[in-house]
């Protein structure tokens, strides 16, 4: 019972990671919270726009490209954000500059 409802629980992030627009289908939505990226991995087409907010009650945060040599983002506080439209096919991992062990990875299709 335990492993279908892990089973289950994985389906239904995987089914957020791809469908998290947000109101206005303008933006995919990475949400921060308890130091982590939720969803950690996301797959967009090209062309489309992430925004990560930060959802969480004190803590500030970036996001860092930093295998691409692109500079780290301001940081940004709890309910503030940051987007980046992706415009080319690849992976692109990325982690929060003030906080290392915060990773996740965009793959463009």
């Amino acid at each position: 019972m335990r492993q279908l409802l892990i089973g289950l629980l994985l389906i239904g992030f995987a089914v957020t990671a791809q469908a998290g627009e947000d109101s206005s289908g303008s933006a995919v939505i990475v949400k921060i919270k308890d130091f982590k990226f939720h969803p950690e991995t996301i797959t967009v087409k090209k062309g489309t726009t992430i925004r990560w907010v930060n959802e969480e009650k004190r803590q500030y945060h970036s996001v860092w490209f930093e295998q691409l040599d692109k500079e780290e983002t301001d940081y940004f506080f709890p309910e503030e954000y940051t987007e980046k439209t992706f415009t080319k096919s690849g992976k692109y991992p990325y982690r929060c500059g003030p906080h290392e062990k915060m990773k996740g990875l965009v793959i463009v299709e």
